[in-house]
């Protein structure tokens, strides 16, 4: 029998897995096509933010469900998709703040 928070632990885990995974992945597959090029694996930050909180709120979700179980403690897999989706939050963040800067250049440079 499993522990009554697994479901939301193993949820948050794979959830926060893709999270991480999303951008790079992005980015690769730019590689391989002839009709998108790097800045459009930009559109793949909503979905990695996205993934990273869904990962956030199910690690939570899964301590809520520890706790009220009585067994207390942290779980290392919960735990470990809360660090995952929080780095999938940061990529995003970071891609968000690279695709802005190079907005903006572009901008500056095409005005002078």
């Amino acid at each position: 029998m499993s522990a009554p928070g697994s479901g939301a632990a193993w949820g948050s885990f794979l959830v926060g897995l893709a999270s991480v995974a999303t951008l790079p992945v992005a980015v690769y597959l730019t590689r391989f096509s002839s009709s998108y090029d790097l800045l459009h694996a930009g559109f793949a930050i909503p979905a990695a933010a996205a993934l990273g909180v869904v990962a956030v709120v199910l690690a939570r979700r899964a301590r809520m469900q520890r706790i009220v179980s009585l067994e207390g403690g942290r779980s290392g897999l919960a735990t470990a998709g809360r660090i995952l989706g929080i780095l999938g939050l940061c990529l995003g963040a970071a891609a968000l703040v690279a695709l802005g800067t190079y907005g903006l250049l572009e901008y500056v440079g095409s005005r002078g």
